[in-house]
């Protein structure tokens, strides 16, 4: 018996998860020519404004454009997780262990998630 897990729309989240806060901090992007951190502005030279500025928050929720969630919807995010029973039984652990199949997307893959936001 698969054990399915599907989100409703109201359960997709609304927030992507920041793990720049919880790392105490990277070390900034560097300029090969000074060897200085490139500044915000340098930086929206080469990307989107907006991921610069998620890039460089410390904020551990950033919250998803609503029209990034309706996209991901359109497109059958997300993907429903399977728990992999036999799996748990086989190595004999207590674990829960869940599976997400991606090969089930209409693009056949995840590279969808990044390019639309």
């Amino acid at each position: 018996m698969k054990i399915r897990v599907d989100l409703s729309e109201e359960e997709i989240p609304r927030f992507w998860y920041n793990i720049l806060s919880d790392l105490g901090g990277i070390p900034p992007m560097m300029d090969p020519r000074t060897k200085e951190p490139l500044s915000t502005d340098a930086l929206t030279v080469l990307f989107p404004k907006e991921c610069v500025r998620q890039e460089a928050s410390k904020e551990r929720r950033i919250e998803i454009p609503e029209e990034v969630r309706e996209q991901y919807i359109r497109i059958g995010r997300p993907t429903p997780l399977y728990r992999a029973k036999r799996l748990e039984e086989y190595l004999k652990t207590p674990a829960k262990i869940f599976f997400k199949r991606e090969d089930v997307t209409p693009t056949g893959s995840h590279k969808l998630n990044t390019a639309l936001a």
